[in-house]
């Protein structure tokens, strides 16, 4: 595990020099913290900073093959290297090291560009081939990874991590205002985008090559989640059964490391599968002191019921310290809440190990979210009457307070009504919105708002149209998994581990399991109400029933509480009614409605209220300078301290 970067230059630019790499390098040492590796040679530069997992003595990047003429840098772990070195050796290739890093330029010797189809694993990879004069550029098969880069006739230049392409000094800083609309709409950037212009995410399954000669950056896809159901019937149980081996293998050939490892346990399904397929293993958890947030005791009694060693901490956050911190690893922002505890649990862990297995997928893989069940209940909540739906459920619903508690009847009900107002094309996906387009309408300035030239649900109906004639809720699973998965969910647990360089993995995301998930049939992921149905037959084999049959929490914190306590500082200063004006992006006659109601505990705004927190945040770092974690601290906690 490691952060990566690098630069490629075209005709007849300079190239680059060891210094611009070097800064490049340093804005990821928080993913790397052990080694460094710099080389550059015919033009184009490559970095990384190195977090030492496999080969710790003889694993350092770039690696070569035999004769020099190919080299790489990575970012993950290749899961199924023993196998394919064994492959690669019988067919003549020769290794130097014990590192799963070697497996790449040896699978690129003899499989050429189809090399990343013989991975399985987590990865982004930059790799030099001087003798075609070619450069590549791959993202794993679901995008774990991350990987940005920025393209013009004279350069590409590559990063982990968007502050990498910063540090470079060749990457304009110039805000695309129509992907903070997706951003305001989702909490997240979709697809390729990013709040830079000109600087892209390279997508999951995704690889560019770039003829150094003759450059253009057209990046292809070389995998996609299969159709499904072409196997032979299976009976429920041997779908059971099945899902339990694949699930178990997965979880084992992700224990591969020469360092210690240890398991997130939040007490749910996913991660308590993980923990069990695991066998002997350290757990770690985290609780709070609301108890509505505190899922706490169910991983207690999952971690007794398995009998693993159970390590444990209360989350008690400065919330303020905290933010300055966290923001600065939100180079490419997301909105979600759970960045704090995400961060806090992963801190706690890297206490003790330098791996930790995550339960994160299962949702996406077996129908887990609300969202289906909410799509299945607004089509027969259409067979109301109107006039009693929006004459009186409707009015009546919105008319009641939200409650303080994460969930309940109450906060159910108003999210259910809110999202019904989005169109329905968006299918499932509706209830993801918090800012749809008569939102964007009311809080861009009208000039902001002519710049919005992506629809709110592009992507999503894109995805939709993508998915072709799979069953239906395999459809919503797979704008799920290309969608709010990526570039919401994986980008929240990457950020945060890897703040406390700290390597999570995903082995309920192993290419293998996914494209197995993909073929069991609808009605034992979602039915009558009930979800993820076969994961969790297979999870009360292992764990107490009455940890699997409970409702989903989800791994938040009190966000709408704070922002009327702890955080309202904070959230005054960022959202400061002059500060907006001048800005000249949201009318701040708005942004003061959505406060007040928010305060005055009339409507719940946490949402778009905390994402243009951090947006307002990131503008402050991203835009206006190149920080480093200790740079920005709120004047909200420097008048604190002072006092």
């Amino acid at each position: 595990m490691c952060g990566i970067t690098g630069i490629a230059v075209f005709k007849d630019m300079p190239s680059p020099t060891f210094d611009q790499v070097k800064r490049m390098c340093d804005t990821l040492v928080h993913r790397g913290p052990d080694d460094e590796g710099i080389d550059i040679r015919e033009k184009v530069g490559m970095g990384m900073r190195r977090l030492s997992i496999i080969d710790l003595a003889g694993g350092s990047q770039p690696i070569f093959n035999e004769n020099r003429a190919i080299r790489t840098v990575f970012n993950g772990e290749i899961y199924n290297f023993k196998d394919l070195r064994r492959e690669l050796e019988s067919k003549g290739h020769t290794f130097r090291t014990k590192s799963d890093t070697e497996v790449i330029v040896h699978a690129y010797e003899q499989y050429g560009r189809d090399f990343p189809k013989y991975l399985n694993g987590m990865f982004a990879i930059a790799l030099h081939d001087s003798a075609n004069r070619r450069l590549f550029l791959v993202r794993d098969h679901i995008g774990i990874k991350p990987l940005y880069y920025a393209f013009t006739d004279k350069y590409i230049v590559w990063g982990s991590e968007i502050k990498a392409l910063l540090a470079g000094n060749m990457v304009q800083r110039e805000l695309d205002i129509d992907a903070l609309g997706q951003f305001l709409a989702w909490e997240y950037i979709p697809a390729k985008g990013t709040l830079l212009r000109g600087v892209n995410k390279l997508e999951p399954a995704q690889m560019i090559e770039i003829n150094l000669d003759c450059p253009v950056c057209d990046p292809v896809s070389y995998w996609d989640v299969p159709h499904g159901l072409a196997q032979a019937p299976l009976s429920d149980k041997d779908w059971e059964d099945a899902v339990d081996h694949k699930l178990r293998e997965s979880v084992q050939r992700q224990l591969v490391s020469d360092v210690p490892l240890g398991v997130f346990l939040s007490g749910g399904v996913d991660s308590s599968l993980v923990v069990a397929s695991m066998g002997d293993a350290r757990a770690f958890s985290m609780g709070f002191d609301d108890f509505t947030y505190n899922e706490l005791p169910y991983a207690r009694r999952v971690a007794a019921h398995l009998g693993v060693d159970h390590v444990e901490d209360i989350l008690k956050p400065d919330i303020l310290e905290l933010f300055g911190r966290l923001m600065y690893h939100m180079d490419d922002p997301i909105g979600d809440f759970s960045i704090f505890p995400t961060y806090l649990v992963s801190r706690h862990t890297r206490k003790h190990v330098k791996v930790a297995l995550s339960g994160d997928g299962g949702d996406e893989l077996f129908g887990g979210y609300e969202t289906y069940v909410a799509q299945a209940m607004g089509d027969r909540y259409k067979r109301v009457p109107a006039f009693l739906r929006k004459g009186l459920l409707e009015p009546l619903i919105q008319s009641i307070r939200p409650q303080p508690a994460k969930k309940g009847l109450v906060n159910k009900a108003k999210r259910f009504i809110e999202g019904l107002e989005h169109p329905s094309q968006l299918g499932h996906a509706r209830w993801r919105v918090f800012g749809g387009e008569m939102f964007r309408s009311q809080v861009f300035t009208e000039d902001a708002y002519a710049r919005l030239v992506t629809p709110v649900g592009a992507h999503i109906t894109h995805l939709f149209a993508r998915s072709d004639d799979r069953t239906p809720l395999n459809r919503s699973l797979y704008v799920d998994l290309k969608s709010y998965l990526v570039d919401n969910c994986l980008v929240k647990v990457d950020r945060m581990s890897m703040a406390t360089s700290l390597e999570a993995r995903v082995p309920l995301l192993d290419k293998e399991f996914v494209e197995l998930a993909f073929q069991v049939p609808d009605h034992l992921k979602l039915a009558k109400g009930q979800t993820k149905v076969l994961l969790k037959k297979v999870a009360v084999k292992h764990v107490p029933r009455d940890c699997v049959y409970r409702p989903k929490e989800g791994f938040s914190i009190p966000i709408k509480n704070w922002l009327g306590s702890e955080l309202r500082p904070l959230m005054e200063e960022l959202l400061d009614k002059r500060a907006i004006q001048e800005q000249g992006l949201f009318q701040s006659s708005t942004i003061e409605k959505l406060k007040k109601e928010h305060l005055l505990g009339v409507a719940n705004h946490s949402h778009v209220l905390w994402t243009a927190m951090v947006f307002q945040a990131w503008r402050k770092q991203w835009l206006e300078g190149n920080p480093r974690p200790e740079d920005y601290i709120p004047n909200t906690l420097l008048s604190f301290r002072n006092h």
